[in-house]
C-alpha cells in the first residue's frame, strides 16, 4: 500500500503552524539554545512529548478530557502557577545588568532543566487543546490513513524545535550584549505572565 504522502504534508503543515508560535515551551528552548545549556535534553524531551501527545490524539484523548474536565482544570492552574513564576525570575533576570558568565550556564543543572521542560510542556493547557482536540478531530477524518496525518504532525515539532533549540547559536554575537539578554528575559517574562494570566481567565 502506497504511503499517503500528501496527508503526511498536511499533518506537517498543520502542526508547524500550531507550534511554532513563540509560546512559553518556544521561549525556554531558545533561551537553552542561547545558553547552549542541556540543547540536546531540552529539544529531545520536547520532541518525544510532542509524539506522546499527538499519537494520543490520533487515538483519541480528547474523550478522556470531555468524562473528567477537572483533569484541564488541574493543568489549568498548576501550568499558571508555574508560568506566573517562571516570569518572576525572568523579570528579575531582565532588572540586573550584568554580564552572563560561564557560570550562569553551568548554574542551572541538568536536573533542574529537564523538570522545567516538563513542567513548560505538560503543565500547558493549549497543548492538551492542540494536540487532543484540533490535531486529533483533523486526523479522525482522514481514517485509516490518520496515523500519516500524525506522523507529519510529530515531524514538524522535530524540526522545530531542533531549529529553535540548535539554530539558537547562530544570534550568539548579538547575545554577547548584556543589553540583548535583558531584552530576552523581558520578553519570556511578559509572555510567560500573559500565559499565565490567561490561564486563570480561562
Amino acid at each position: 500500500m502506497q504511503f499517503p504522502v500528501s496527508i503526511a504534508i498536511a499533518g506537517f503543515g498543520v502542526g508547524l503552524s500550531l507550534i511554532a508560535a513563540i509560546g512559553a515551551q518556544s521561549a525556554f528552548v531558545l533561551r537553552q539554545g542561547l545558553l547552549r545549556s542541556h540543547v540536546g535534553t531540552v529539544v529531545l524531551i520536547c520532541a518525544v512529548s510532542d509524539v506522546i501527545l499527538v499519537t494520543s490524539g490520533v487515538l483519541g484523548a480528547g474523550s478522556l478530557f470531555a468524562a473528567a474536565p477537572w483533569l484541564m482544570s488541574v493543568a489549568r492552574y498548576g501550568g499558571a502557577a508555574f508560568l506566573l513564576v517562571y516570569a518572576a525570575l525572568a523579570a528579575r533576570r531582565a532588572l540586573q545588568p550584568r554580564v552572563l558568565a560561564s557560570s550562569d550556564v553551568r548554574a542551572a543543572s541538568r536536573m533542574s532543566v529537564i523538570l522545567a521542560t516538563i513542567a513548560l510542556t505538560w503543565l500547558n493547557p493549549h497543548v492538551y487543546l492542540d494536540a487532543f482536540v484540533l490535531l486529533g478531530s483533523i486526523a479522525s477524518q482522514y481514517g485509516e490513513d490518520r496515523w500519516a496525518f500524525g506522523l507529519g504532525a510529530t515531524l514538524s515539532s522535530a524540526v522545530w524545535f531542533c531549529s529553535l533549540g540548535f539554530g539558537a547559536r547562530l544570534l550568539g554575537p548579538v547575545f554577547k550584549q548584556p543589553m540583548a539578554w535583558r531584552l530576552l528575559d523581558a520578553f519570556v517574562a511578559a509572555t510567560m505572565t500573559v500565559l499565565g494570566f490567561s490561564l486563570l481567565a480561562g
